[in-house]
C-alpha cells in the first residue's frame, strides 16, 4: 500500500509541476473581475488535473497488481476501485472542462455530479441502509427512496461544497486530506481494509497537489478538484456506513458539517437576499476571515502582501475542522453525541459569521 500511495503523490505532484510550467496562457482565461479572486497574478486552475491523475494511477496500478505485496497489508479490490472510477469520472471531467474553458454552465455541472450519484446508486448499488435512530431507521424502511435521494444528493452536492470552500490555497485541499484519513482510520478500526486503501491513494494524491498549491499558491484545484473530492468522499462516506453496521450514520455528517453547512448557508443568505444560488459571491465564512481578520500583513510588494494573507486564512479554516473532525474519530459509534456536536458546530458557526459581519471578533484572534 505503501508503494501505491507514494505512486499517487508523485504522479500528481509531476502532473500539478507540468500544468504550473505549461498552463500559464490558460490562467489568463479567468477574469480579474470575479468576486472570489483572492489572488495576483495568472494562476493556473487544473489541479484537478494532477489529483485525478494520481488518484487514477494508484488505484489502476492497485488493480493490476493485486497480488503484489503482503496479504496483511491494505489492499485494492478491483470491482470497488474500478467501479468507483466510473462513478467519479463524469463529474471530474466535467470540472476540468470548465476549469479549461470557463463556459461550462452551472446547469451542465450539476447534470454531470447527478450522473455520478446515478452511476453510485443504479451501478454499484450504493443506499443508505438507517438514519441512526430507530424512528428514522422506519422512515426508510416504508420509503426506501429516501435512501436514493440522500445518496444521489450525497454524491450530487458533496461536489459542489468543496467546489465553495476552495477559495484560498490549501483550504480545500487540506480539508479534503484530513477527512480522507479520518474516514480511512475508522474503515480500519471496523477491518474494512479495501475501503482505506482506496482513500489512502487519494490522500496521498491530494498531498502531491498540495506540493504546489499551498503556501506558494503555483496551481489551484479548480472545479475538478473539488468535484474529485467531493465524490471520493461522498462514496466512502456512504460506502462506510452501508458496509458496517458498527459506524454511525452521523459520523461522516460530522466529518463534513464544515462544507455541508457552508453550502446550506450561503444557499439561504442568497435566497434572503433575493439572488441565485448559482451567483458567486465573496461573503462566504473563508472569504470575511481574509477581509475582517486577517488583515495585519505588510510588505512592499503587494503581490507578496496578497499571497502572505492568502496563506494565513487557511489555518483558521483547518482549525474549524479540526474541531469536528476529533470527535467525530473518537465517536464515531455513538449517533446522539455525534448529532450533538453537529448541532454545536452550527450555533458555533453562525456564532462566529454573525460577530465578523458585526465587527464583534475579539482582539487576540485578529493578531
Amino acid at each position: 500500500m505503501i508503494w501505491l500511495s507514494f505512486v499517487g503523490f508523485l504522479v500528481s505532484a509531476v502532473v500539478a509541476a507540468g500544468v504550473v510550467r505549461w498552463a500559464r496562457e490558460h490562467a489568463e482565461l479567468y477574469g480579474e473581475e470575479m468576486p472570489q479572486r483572492f489572488h495576483l497574478g495568472h494562476v493556473p486552475r487544473l489541479g484537478g488535473l494532477a489529483v485525478l491523475a494520481g488518484v487514477g494511477a494508484s488505484w489502476v496500478l492497485g488493480v493490476i497488481q493485486t497480488s503484489w505485496g503482503d496479504p496483511g497489508s491494505l489492499r485494492l479490490v478491483p470491482a470497488l476501485a474500478l467501479g468507483w472510477l466510473a462513478v467519479l469520472l463524469p463529474a471530474a471531467l466535467g470540472g476540468i472542462a470548465e476549469d479549461m474553458t470557463q463556459r461550462l454552465r452551472v446547469s451542465y455541472r450539476l447534470f454531470l455530479t447527478a450522473l455520478s450519484g446515478s452511476v453510485a446508486v443504479w451501478g454499484l448499488g450504493l443506499t443508505l441502509p438507517r438514519l441512526g435512530l430507530p424512528w428514522l431507521d422506519v422512515l426508510l424502511v416504508w420509503a426506501p427512496w429516501l435512501s436514493v435521494c440522500i445518496v444521489m444528493l450525497a454524491v450530487a452536492g458533496l461536489p459542489h461544497a468543496f467546489n465553495i470552500i476552495d477559495g484560498y490555497n490549501g483550504l480545500a485541499g487540506m480539508v479534503a486530506l484530513i477527512v480522507c484519513l479520518a474516514l480511512a482510520h475508522v474503515s480500519l478500526q471496523v477491518g474494512d481494509r479495501a475501503l482505506a486503501a482506496l482513500l489512502v491513494c487519494t490522500a496521498a494524491a491530494t498531498a502531491g497537489f498540495l506540493v504546489w498549491n499551498y503556501p506558494r499558491g503555483m496551481v489551484f484545484a479548480g472545479d475538478g478538484g473539488a468535484y474529485i473530492w467531493g465524490v471520493v468522499i461522498a462514496l466512502a462516506s456512504i460506502s462506510l456506513v452501508q458496509r458496517n453496521a458498527d459506524v454511525s450514520p452521523w459520523f461522516p455528517m460530522l466529518l463534513l458539517i464544515y462544507p455541508v453547512w457552508e453550502t446550506i448557508f450561503s444557499i439561504y443568505r442568497k435566497a434572503v437576499r433575493g439572488i441565485s444560488p448559482g451567483v458567486a459571491d465573496a461573503l462566504h465564512f473563508h472569504q470575511l476571515i481574509y477581509r475582517r481578520i486577517v488583515r495585519g500583513v505588510f510588505h512592499d510588494d503587494e503581490s507578496r502582501r496578497v499571497l502572505m494573507r492568502n496563506n494565513r486564512t487557511s489555518p483558521y479554516l483547518w482549525g474549524f475542522t479540526l474541531l469536528t473532525v476529533v470527535p467525530a474519530v473518537l465517536f464515531w459509534n455513538n449517533t446522539l453525541l455525534l448529532m450533538g456536536f453537529c448541532g454545536l458546530f452550527v450555533v458555533s458557526y453562525v456564532s462566529a459569521y454573525l460577530a465578523i459581519v458585526r465587527f464583534k471578533v475579539p482582539a487576540w484572534l485578529r493578531h
